[in-house]
């Protein structure tokens, strides 16, 4: 998406495009400089004499003259609801039928009576860790419905909404992070490292941006397959500040792969805030520098999200072409049970976004403004949501935790001896001749 110009500026926009076209090099050619004004520059007697480097499509100017950050206004931000749930522009509704609505609506709430309880549970003590969504929801939602089920997704460790939308039970997100013998992973990774090859959901891992270029290889692979289908990466304003972001932009670009790249900008790399982070124009203004269509969206609209990404998915198939997604919101929780975010920010701040601006609320003024839900409905789903949860939650600290035996059974298709004499030895050691089966999964 381009940026908006005043009326002026799109004028010269306008001619500089169409003169550039112009296939006689002895026309006059003109250029834009910082600040929207227009320029004659020399006439061209040959071909030869307009610029003939290969790395960039430019005109020769007579002038010094550096171009300057933030000489224009920044990228919009799309939105189609305003934050009473009012339709903003008619012709960007995306006329969802009730039940999808509703469907988006309980998905966001459920996720967030899931935080709830798990945040309760990581502070009780009962697991290691845990990173809430917070704020988040109308980014996971909304992108998740405008995507194929076939789709693969490559997330970070706050995309468990997109996970629950596609069908992952709540028992399942419970085991994971108490690390049961349920826990299709067996206990071997951290809390919120989910994973579901049935539902094409890669497995998180910890280190920040890895999944970026992964991700991009895999859109390479899926591009070679001619499948109809798309790779999409989800990943903070925070790690696009790592080079493996950088790497993944220009190999998904000059590769031509059909990929969107979503950021989240929530504010905060933990507890780094965006003024510290960067100095241009956010996320979305670096894909037109690699050759990436590029869009800023409200995160906090649900609508926008969907809008966007199934736009940007139609394209990416259609036209095999990465797309990024600059999804504007605010990470209403702290980082992680391991952070304290009221150390660099107020609590002022953060009860507006979360009083004032935020897509559960939006989403619910919507479907009120629509008849499709009241306070009674309301108390209904909260009470049967929290049932779910709770009954999920109940299940999984009953669970055993796998045996030490079975960690490794998946991972070699023949144990090499090593391998064996070393399990056997750690068992020995730890457990005696005779497994506490009390505390393991037979």
């Amino acid at each position: 998406m381009a940026p908006i110009w005043n009326g002026t500026e799109r004028l010269f926009a306008a001619v500089a495009r169409d003169i550039r076209r112009l296939r006689n090099p002895q026309e006059v050619a003109w250029f834009i400089v910082p600040g929207g004004s227009l320029r004659q520059q020399e006439d061209f007697t040959s071909l030869e004499e307009k610029p003939q480097f290969p790395g960039a499509s430019a005109e020769f100017v007579d002038r010094l003259e550096f171009i300057q950050p933030n000489v224009i206004s920044g990228i919009p931000v799309y939105r189609v609801i305003d934050r009473q749930g009012q339709i903003v522009n008619p012709s960007e509704d995306p006329q969802l039928p009730k039940e999808q609505v509703l469907k988006f609506y309980r998905s966001m709430t459920l996720l967030n009576t899931m935080d709830r309880i798990l945040y309760e549970s990581q502070r009780q003590g009962r697991i290691s860790f845990y990173m809430t969504n917070y704020g988040e929801e109308g980014t996971h939602i909304g992108s998740a419905a405008a995507l194929d089920d076939t789709d693969l997704v490559f997330g970070q460790y706050r995309e468990a909404g997109v996970l629950m939308h596609r069908g992952y039970p709540l028992d399942l997100f419970m085991a994971q992070c108490y690390g049961n013998a349920s826990d299709p992973g067996k206990g071997r990774q951290m809390p919120v490292h989910y994973g579901c090859k049935d539902l094409h959901f890669v497995t998180i891992s910890s280190p920040l941006a890895t999944q970026i270029p992964q991700a991009v290889g895999s859109a390479y692979a899926v591009k070679r397959e001619n499948s109809n289908r798309i790779v999409i990466c989800y990943f903070g304003e925070g790690a696009a500040s790592e080079g493996d972001a950088h790497a993944g932009f220009n190999f998904a670009a000059t590769l031509e792969c059909p990929i969107i790249f979503f950021c989240r900008n929530n504010g905060y790399a933990i507890s780094t805030p965006t003024s510290e982070q960067y100095r241009g124009d956010g996320i979305a203004a670096r894909g037109p520098g690699y050759g990436i269509h590029s869009i800023r969206v409200d995160g906090n609209d649900v609508f926008a999200v969907y809008n966007a990404t199934k736009e940007a998915r139609r394209r990416a198939v259609a036209e095999n072409q990465p797309f990024l997604i600059e999804a504007m919101t605010y990470r209403i929780g702290h980082h992680s049970t391991s952070d304290d975010s009221s150390a660099y920010r107020s609590v002022d701040e953060v009860n507006y976004w979360d009083k004032q601006d935020h897509p559960i609320s939006r989403l619910r003024h919507y479907m009120v403004n629509q008849g499709w839900w009241d306070e009674e409905q309301e108390k209904s789903w909260r009470k049967k949501s929290r049932k779910r949860v709770m009954e999920a939650f109940e299940e999984a600290e009953r669970k055993l935790k796998p045996r030490p035996q079975l960690l490794f059974s998946d991972v070699y298709h023949e144990m090499n001896w090593h391998i064996q004499k070393k399990q056997e030895s750690l068992e020995r050691k730890q457990y005696g001749e005779h497994y506490p089966l009390g505390q393991f999964e037979k």
